[in-house]
């Protein structure tokens, strides 16, 4: 059997390798068990589909999901869950990410995506608000995201 979850952090490519490492550190930070799996919307939809039903029955209860370009990711994981997705655009390509910030904004009525920051600050703060969201039903949890934030306003901006 494998280990339960609390996030799901998927990425499109290999490539992304870097802001999966921010995520994965941030939520470390917070105690937070995960799992990080590459998983291409375009050229793996069968994986995607069937790592999305894996993670729910392990206990996921966010999933975060980074790509860039046309950034079809977390839309299509959102369409398959009812979980929270955060969807982080990353840069690149020929518009520099502005592509992956709008497909991960502009998604259509019922498939809701939290859409985040480009790039490093995008992982970084999806892995904040996983705990955020985590934190409603924990108090343990939620104690660790108001230390974070003490710590955070201690050291200015």
């Amino acid at each position: 059997m494998t280990s339960p979850i609390q996030v799901a952090v998927l990425s499109g490519s290999e490539s992304d390798a870097d802001f999966v490492e921010v995520c994965g550190r941030q939520l470390d930070h917070f105690a937070i068990a995960h799992d990080c799996r590459v998983v291409s919307a375009h050229r793996q939809p069968q994986a995607l589909a069937a790592f999305i039903r894996e993670a729910e029955s392990r206990g996921a209860r966010v999933f975060i999901a980074m790509a860039g370009l046309a950034a079809h990711l977390p839309g299509v994981v959102a369409s398959q869950t009812t979980c929270p997705v955060l969807g982080v655009p990353l840069p690149g390509g020929a518009m520099g990410g502005m592509d992956a910030l709008l497909s991960v904004v502009q998604m259509p009525k019922g498939v809701p995506v939290a859409g985040l920051a480009l790039g490093r600050a995008g992982a970084q703060n999806a892995a904040i608000l996983a705990a955020q969201i985590l934190s409603v039903g924990d108090p343990e949890l939620r104690n660790r995201v108001e230390d974070f934030k003490r710590a955070l306003a201690g050291e200015g901006s």
